[in-house]
């Protein structure tokens, strides 16, 4: 088990209704730490079309976590 800092933004702050919570989790990626996290707010959806961030620099949803990063979730963009 490790800590890691789960920070959300815009759509999924607004659904978790936090900005950020410390999670004690054995997910070793952040594609595992997010199902995880929906498991606890039910807004959350499917990252599928999300990006994620390790500690600030942008992340594959497959790269290994480690005790104490800082991981960010940015739900997807509509644009036109």
């Amino acid at each position: 088990m490790k800590n890691i800092k789960v920070r959300y933004f815009a759509a999924y702050r607004e659904e978790t209704g936090i900005g950020s919570e410390t999670v004690n989790t054995g997910a070793g990626t952040p594609a595992a730490l997010f199902a995880e996290c929906a498991t606890r707010h039910a807004g959350l959806q499917s990252y599928s079309a999300a990006l994620v961030a390790i500690n600030d620099e942008m992340s594959d949803w497959n790269t290994a976590l480690c005790e104490g990063d800082e991981v960010l979730f940015f739900p997807p963009v509509a644009g036109g």
